[in-house]
């Protein structure tokens, strides 16, 4: 407790465990918040820096427009008019030598129209003729979780999963679809396949039920996504501090104590209750000695490294201008390079900062391949210009570029997944005052995440309240009424 209020620790100030303190405070701006964050900045993987003058995200660009939470954080933090759409340009997938349009119509790329797959020319002969067989061969029926590539090779084939579905799943989660799993990453699919015989025509029901005039899908916010940290810190009123590594939880009579700070000199944190919004394997960590089977369960989540190489170029540079948002790379191609995204094609908000200049995100390493990422920036920065000159024909030197590597950033939600998750949380809910949220649970994306934060404060608020009832109970249930 400090003084009369009950003191909540969040540790971990990625947008997860920064949604959380917002959440807290929102149901009474009396409570003590505090959110620890190892490292000198918050945001984990929301950071936006400029490129040959122009703010461009150096982690995720953008959140889902259709899912409420991310819009709904960043306008209650004052960024509601700095809300931006991205053009109606399409995508494309590199496939046999050449930039082909994605087929309409898909669910994470599962197509819905054989003829809009036949035209895209994405799938060799061979493997579009093996789509259809779908609708006649026998049912391929699952009653757990599988991976992603093993029911989507038994019902279309190999070259569905290797060209289409995992290039889509390998720019979320960076992973593989043969270990990702149906249920985690793909759960209209999943749903579908336990209760329809083809793939194709699960798909194409799926892909009508989809809302119409509901929007574009992504949005961001003018300045990046980079933005949001920092207005959901400042609006939550948190004592929000950085540089600060919490290297022990222990639960205590009262509470919980947080042991920061060096071996040599540690310094402990009284805490009511506590979030833990840190990425699975630091908080398997944290939670060893209160919670063995949380801990364990944390450990066995994978993650893959990447890196993110920035260019920007002069728009005269490109023989031709590009039409589209960008284009995937399936790992079958065997480039370094898995993904492009022409930021100032796809934002125009972008592209009004500097009408000359053409910028551009080339993603680089996949579950894997961490040798790839064992090189320097130059040989990164090298890489991704080879691929411009070879796909898009680009010819001179970039004006500016810019690295970011993300080691051990996105978690892999393999087979079992949500069984894990399950787990993880039936074992902390044992602990009173514990929650858990971040990228590692729910979703990788924005929103997904910022829900995970408004879950695991509302636990903590009905343990609170239940707790320490009396006076503080009180004050917060009239606290709206003056």
């Amino acid at each position: 407790m400090e003084g009369t209020r009950p003191h909540v620790v969040v540790v971990g100030a990625g947008i997860a465990g920064l949604a959380a303190a917002w959440h807290l405070r929102q149901e009474d701006d009396r409570l003590a918040v505090t959110v620890l964050e190892g490292s000198p900045r918050i945001g984990g993987k929301l950071h936006a820096s400029e490129v040959a003058g122009i703010p461009v995200d150096e982690g995720a660009e953008a959140m889902l427009a259709r899912r409420p939470e991310g819009k709904e954080l960043a306008r209650v933090a004052g960024l509601g008019d700095r809300l931006v759409h991205p053009a109606p340009v399409g995508a494309s997938i590199y496939s046999r030598g050449a930039l082909r349009a994605m087929p309409k119509g898909h669910v994470m790329g599962v197509p819905s129209d054989v003829a809009e797959l036949g035209r895209s020319g994405i799938l060799s002969p061979a493997g579009f003729v093996r789509v259809p067989l779908d609708q006649i061969l026998p049912a391929t029926l699952i009653s757990s979780d599988v991976s992603v590539a093993a029911y989507i090779r038994a019902r279309m084939g190999g070259e569905v999963v290797d060209r289409l579905v995992e290039p889509l799943l390998g720019g979320v989660y960076a992973g593989r679809a043969e270990f990702l799993s149906l249920d985690a990453t793909m759960p209209h699919i999943a749903t579908a396949a336990r209760t329809e015989r083809s793939l194709l025509r699960a798909a194409r029901e799926i892909s009508q039920d989809a809302p119409k005039n509901a929007g574009p899908v992504f949005t961001t916010i003018e300045d990046g996504m980079g933005a949001l940290p920092g207005a959901v810190a400042a609006a939550s009123g948190a004592d929000v501090r950085t540089g600060v590594m919490v290297r022990e939880l222990k639960r205590t009579r009262d509470g919980w104590r947080l042991v920061t700070g060096p071996a040599r000199a540690p310094e402990t944190i009284e805490a009511d209750a506590v979030i833990v919004a840190v990425p699975a394997p630091a908080a398997g960590r944290l939670l060893a000695d209160e919670v063995p089977k949380a801990a364990a369960e944390l450990a066995r989540v994978e993650y893959a490294s990447m890196a993110i190489v920035t260019l920007a170029y002069p728009r005269s540079a490109f023989p031709e201008q590009p039409s589209g948002s960008g284009y995937l790379v399936p790992s079958v191609e065997g480039r370094a390079v898995k993904a492009v995204t022409f930021s100032t094609v796809k934002w125009p908000h972008l592209a009004a900062a500097d009408p000359g200049l053409l910028v551009l995100r080339c993603s680089i390493g996949r579950l894997g391949e961490e040798y790839l990422l064992q090189r320097d920036d130059g040989e990164l920065v090298a890489m991704a210009m080879a691929e411009m000159a070879e796909v898009m024909g680009v010819r001179g030197l970039p004006v500016d570029s810019r690295v970011t590597r993300w080691g051990g950033a996105l978690p892999q939600y393999d087979v079992g997944h949500l069984d894990r998750v399950a787990r993880v949380r039936a074992a902390v809910a044992v602990q009173p005052g514990l929650a858990v949220c971040g990228a590692a649970y729910d979703g990788v994306g924005v929103p997904a995440c910022v829900a995970t934060g408004r879950t695991a404060a509302a636990k903590v608020l009905a343990y609170l309240a239940e707790d320490h009832g009396g006076e503080w109970h009180e004050d917060r249930r009239t606290a709206g009424t003056r």
